[in-house]
This record gives C-alpha cells, sequence and structure tokens, in this order.
C-alpha cells in the first residue's frame, strides 16, 4: 500500500496559500505520524492580485483554519460584502438596477415568497419584500456591530480584500501556526514516475522536492495539470463572451468617504465594470469583450465612470481565458484556482471554486494510492458539475437583458449561446418559481435558488402564478413578510456604518470565539 502522506502544492497566492491552509488545518493530528504538506512558490512569478471579492463560504473556512477575523481585517484592508448591485444590466437606463443579496428569502425553507411578490406586485422590489440586506446596503450599514463575535452577524456577508494582502496573511499563518513547510524555487522540471504519476519537481535553485499528490496551483500557466498531465483545456467563450479586463486601484477623495457594503456592477456597452470600497481605495475594473470593443475605448469607458479621479491612473490589462480543465484531478495531480479555470468575476466564483476544491481534497484524501482513482472520479463530476452551474449563472445575467443597444447585447440573447440546461430551465421558470426543492441537486450549490430569484426578478422576470397554487401558505407568506418588515426596521436603526465599524474592528477588536 503507497499511503498518502506527503502534500506538494506548486505556486502562492490565493490558490495555493487557501488550499495549504485547508489541508494542512483538517489533518493536524496527522502531523506527527509523518503528513506533511509543502507548498513551492516562484520567487520570481508576481501573483496575479486583482479579485477581491469573496463569498460567504470565506468565514466558515477561515474559522476553520483557525484565523483571527480581526487580524484578516486589520492585515489585509479588509471590508465586508452584503451582496452585489447590479445597475444598467436590464434596461440600461439610469434608473435600472436590482440587488443579489447574501441573505436568503425570509422562512425560506418553509415558504415560497415569490408567487406572492408575484401576484400582488407593488412598488416594493422583490429584494425589499424578502429581506432586509438591500435597505442595508442603500444605507451604507455593516452587517454586524462591534459586540458581535467574530464570524457571527446579524446579516449574511463576505468580504472585500486586498488580494495581494491576503495571501501573504495566509502564508504567515500557513507557516507559523498550521505547519506548512514553504520552499521558494523555480520549478523547471515536472519527473513522472514508469505509470505516469509526478513523482518530484526538480528546481532551479538545485532543490528536489517529491511528494504522493501533487496540487497545481500555478495559474494560467498549468505547469502540472497542463504540462504534464496534458489536461485539455475547454473554451466557454462562445457562452461568455468577456475576454479583457482592465484595471486601476483608485484613492478616496477623503479618508473617512463612505465604503459600499457591496460589489458595485455597472453595465457597459460591451461588458460592465466592478467597484468594490476597501478602507483605504477602490478597485475599479472594467471587463468586456475585445470582439464588441477596442481596449482604448474600453479604456475610455472606465475612465469615464471613475471621473476625474481617474486621470493620472494607470490601467493594468488581464486577458481573460474563459473556460476550464476537460479534468481537474489526473492521475496524482489535481487543480485549483487558475489552473483549473477561469470565468469573468461577476459573482466572486473564483475563491469559492478555490475553498470548495481544497475542502473536497482535505475530506476525501485518499489513504493511499491504490485509491486515488476512485476519489478523483468523483471529485472530478461534482467539479464539473459546479463549473457548469457557475457558467448558467452567469450567463442568466446576459440571457435575460432587454438591452438591444449594442452587438454584445444582442449576441448574449441568441438561443445558441445559452446553455441547454439554463435554456431548459428560463422555460421552465416563466411557468414554476425556482425554490429549495426543484432543479438544485447537490448538496453544495454555489448558487442556491435564492440566487436564481433574485437575479430573475430583479431583471424583470416573471413567472406565471396558477389560481389555487398559492392559497395554502398564504398565512405563512404573510407572516414571513411581516417579520422581514420588522427585521429591516430593527437592522436599519441598530447596524453601525460600514467604515465606523471596520474602524471600530481594527482599533478594538471582535470578541474571538
Amino acid at each position: 500500500m503507497h499511503e498518502i502522506q506527503n502534500i506538494v502544492i506548486v505556486g502562492g497566492g490565493t490558490a495555493g496559500w487557501l488550499t495549504a491552509g485547508v489541508i494542512a488545518a483538517k489533518h493536524q493530528a496527522r502531523r506527527q505520524h509523518g503528513f506533511t504538506v509543502t507548498l513551492v512558490e516562484s520567487p520570481n512569478v508576481p501573483t496575479i492580485g486583482v479579485g477581491e471579492g469573496t463569498w460567504p463560504t470565506l468565514r466558515s473556512t477561515l474559522k476553520k483554519m483557525g484565523v483571527s477575523e480581526t487580524e484578516l481585517f486589520r492585515q489585509c484592508d479588509a471590508s465586508f460584502k452584503q451582496g452585489a448591485r447590479f445597475n444598467r444590466w436590464t434596461t440600461g437606463a439610469s434608473d435600472d438596477g436590482y440587488y443579489h443579496p447574501l441573505m436568503l428569502p425570509q422562512h425560506f425553507g418553509q415558504v415560497n415568497l415569490a408567487p406572492h411578490w408575484l401576484a400582488d406586485e407593488g412598488s416594493t422590489t422583490f429584494c425589499d419584500t424578502v429581506t432586509p440586506q438591500g435597505r442595508i446596503c442603500d444605507e451604507g450599514l455593516g452587517p454586524k456591530t462591534i459586540a458581535t463575535p467574530e464570524y457571527d452577524g446579524h446579516a449574511n456577508y463576505a468580504y472585500h480584500l486586498d488580494a495581494g494582502k491576503f495571501s501573504h496573511f495566509l502564508q504567515r499563518h500557513c507557516c507559523d501556526t498550521l505547519g506548512v513547510r514553504h520552499v521558494k524555487a523555480d520549478v523547471t522540471e515536472v519527473r513522472l514516475d514508469e505509470s505516469g504519476d509526478i513523482a518530484s519537481l526538480d528546481a532551479e535553485q538545485g532543490v528536489s522536492i517529491a511528494g504522493d499528490l501533487f496540487v497545481d496551483c500555478t495559474g494560467f500557466a498549468a505547469l502540472l495539470i497542463g504540462g504534464a498531465m496534458k489536461v485539455p483545456f475547454r473554451s466557454c467563450t462562445d457562452v461568455l463572451f468577456c475576454d479583457t479586463a482592465l484595471a486601476m486601484q483608485v484613492p478616496y477623495d477623503l479618508p473617512d468617504d463612505p465604503i459600499a457594503s457591496h460589489t458595485i456592477s455597472t453595465a457597459q456597452s460591451a461588458g460592465w465594470i466592478w467597484d468594490i470600497g476597501l478602507p483605504t481605495r477602490r478597485g475599479v475594473g472594467h471587463v468586456f469583450s475585445s470582439s464588441h470593443i477596442s481596449v482604448d475605448a474600453a479604456e475610455q469607458e472606465l475612465r469615464d465612470y471613475i471621473g476625474p479621479a481617474a486621470r493620472d491612473l494607470t490601467a493594468r490589462r488581464l486577458a481573460i481565458r474563459a473556460g476550464h480543465r476537460e479534468q481537474f484531478w489526473a492521475r496524482n495531480c489535481v487543480a485549483v484556482g487558475l489552473a483549473a479555470g477561469f470565468l469573468e468575476p461577476l459573482e466572486a466564483s473564483a475563491i469559492v471554486l478555490i475553498e470548495l476544491s481544497a475542502k473536497m481534497i482535505a475530506e476525501q484524501m485518499p489513504a493511499c494510492r491504490e485509491v486515488m482513482d476512485v476519489v478523483a472520479r468523483r471529485f472530478n463530476d461534482t467539479t464539473s458539475y459546479r463549473w457548469g452551474r457557475i457558467i448558467d449563472f452567469l450567463k442568466l445575467h446576459y440571457a435575460l437583458t432587454k438591452r438591444t443597444d449594442t452587438e454584445f447585447w444582442r449576441d448574449n440573447v441568441r438561443p445558441e449561446t445559452i446553455p441547454d440546461r439554463l435554456m431548459g430551465l428560463m422555460e421552465l421558470w416563466r411557468f414554476q418559481s425556482p425554490w429549495v426543492h426543484d432543479e438544485f441537486d447537490r448538496a453544495e450549490e454555489v448558487f442556491p435558488s435564492a440566487s436564481y430569484q433574485y437575479v430573475l426578478y430583479g431583471m424583470g422576470a416573471r413567472t406565471a402564478v396558477m389560481p389555487g397554487t398559492i392559497d395554502d401558505d398564504l398565512a405563512l407568506a404573510r407572516r414571513a413578510r411581516h417579520d422581514n418588515q420588522m427585521q429591516t426596521q430593527r437592522l436599519v436603526s441598530s447596524l453601525p456604518g460600514h467604515r465606523d465599524l471596520i474602524d471600530k474592528i481594527k482599533r478594538h477588536g471582535l470578541q474571538s470565539i
């Protein structure tokens, strides 16, 4: 029996260090029996370090790793994220906008409020009818108070953070607390054994690293999964057209300017602009299709959005290769992060995919090489499903548009660009609202059915309400809507301003768990 004891992660950044931390934390008790986690990182290759949005899963991931939430805010220029606001995606008008919040609708497991809202639609948006989080964001409030313990909240939340600082923060925690071995070296050769498994890595610095399981976190280079394992890449540019991003770091006018507690996504002529507020600056970038707009014209749209503050800023250009590997785990090599694939950061899916992959590797760590292929098949099935559902969900934002002002938006609603599964769901949703027991069949869906409701009804889609179908739970629906009104009033009147909360966390700290 070839016992799996030595895990080698190639590549740092968020993908490498988050994966190292999740695996090392899960298997701490095995260290005394020879279990090791080694991260090999080039001292000469910078990390991409642009993505600054996360998903609420990161709270439980960091908590399990033993990370202090207070220190996350102190060291990573972090802020709270309570969802995303999408502007000008439906009609392009100045008043066109909706929220995708992170809180579930009231009493979501007991009653589906969507049909009740559809049957009695008034002046209140779907988001405001079912959750307080849109109002919390409108008021610029945080999701908790300084008295709330670490990782708890009065409203569900994720983080915005400085990706470069976050990677260094994770590195220190992994090495100092979790016992991860850090090797700074440039891998020059991947050596395979007679079976085709990776046996070891040779590095320019004269280092040779052997291992039992190798995790490829080398980014777009995909040194192991693409280079050594030769696993093909599957493009999805026929569905998601955006292939380029321009990013800027924008200073605040004043040090105490308000910080948005949600991502702002504003549609443009051939893409969209993200706007993320951190305590010291805003991260602003334009994601677009170079087949529909020139780089110069896209940069001008970005500068027009930012205004005078963009005058002395230089835009960083990034290529987006939309798609993923045909396999994610091949023999004794598994890809995580950009090595596995990448999609435009419309719904902060990159880091949550890292988390889910790392968690599955850690929890289903094969005991020996003899069972690794069985684990790999399950990992590939689950991960392929997740990538497909994320592609569907991102495309939904485009497929529901009513914009016809440019070729980009017209192309996005062509039926041949919409995946068959999504097309079927969109037909289903004309007569049946998404809900917990419907079309989502995996235990850990990245986007629950509530997310589909927020996008569908935020963008003006409508589901027919058949006579008599909502009569049985009218009382439950009325109670849920009343509870939402009461919760909204309570939270809006009691939660602190977002910047004030962050300042207090840095000064005083949160109550540790």
